[in-house]
């Protein structure tokens, strides 16, 4: 099969960035009053957009989060993506071996998917009308609306779509999109046994090194 559009996830598939971003979290959260540690920000936050973050840990609070928060973790990001941020390995070459139309469906926000390709050199590789932020919809992964708002405004069906994701939201949004999803699970967050739960999921084909991506492609 010939996909018409290629959706990659940006942190985790094209930016090493969701170690780092939930360190700074779980900072945050600790100087807020909040005891979230790094690995449980890994575990259950991984995919989730800031708003269903922000509600998930005030609900299990059962107190409001204060309101510099978002600014804060803002700040904090920009200070360490700025300062240890990198491309996944071997992502720059696959982009330019695809010949597939491709954009990125991320759950971080606008400002944070175009700042974190800049700062990788990844920003040649997408036009900006091709970044779509969860803040574009109503409801964020694992629903499908991201997905779903991504193929009608590149004028292409579901069925012609392959999503690249690394969280176990972002591919149950996928799968639920009635899209292709190949589960990546190359990145430093990656724990054992992460690929074994992408696959029950119902991915097509999970992999750990994005070199393979365009034989994976050229073999379909």
């Amino acid at each position: 099969m010939t996909f018409g559009l290629i959706i990659f996830d940006c942190d985790g598939v094209l930016v090493d960035s969701e170690s780092l971003a939930n360190r700074v979290m779980s900072q945050v959260f600790a100087e807020s009053g909040f005891d979230v540690s790094p690995e449980d920000c890994l575990r259950r936050f991984v995919g989730m957009s800031m708003r269903s973050v922000r509600a998930a840990v005030e609900e299990e609070f059962g107190r409001r989060l204060p309101d510099g928060f978002e600014p804060r973790v803002r700040a904090l990001s920009d200070e360490v993506f700025d300062r240890d941020l990198q491309p996944i390995r071997g992502v720059s070459e696959a982009l330019s071996a695809l010949p597939h139309a491709r954009c990125v469906a991320s759950s971080g926000s606008p400002r944070r998917i175009r700042r974190s390709l800049d700062k990788t050199g990844l920003d040649a590789y997408f036009a900006d009308h091709a970044l779509f932020s969860a803040a574009m919809v109503k409801r964020g992964k694992p629903a499908p609306d991201l997905f779903l708002h991504v193929a009608e405004t590149m004028e292409v069906t579901p069925q012609q779509c392959l999503v690249i994701e690394d969280s176990l939201l972002g591919a149950s949004a996928g799968v639920a999109a009635g899209m292709t999803v190949f589960g990546f699970a190359g990145a430093s967050h990656i724990t054992d046994g992460h690929a074994e739960r992408l696959e029950a999921l119902g991915v097509t084909a999970v992999f750990d090194d994005m070199a393979d991506l365009p034989g994976m492609l050229a073999a379909r």
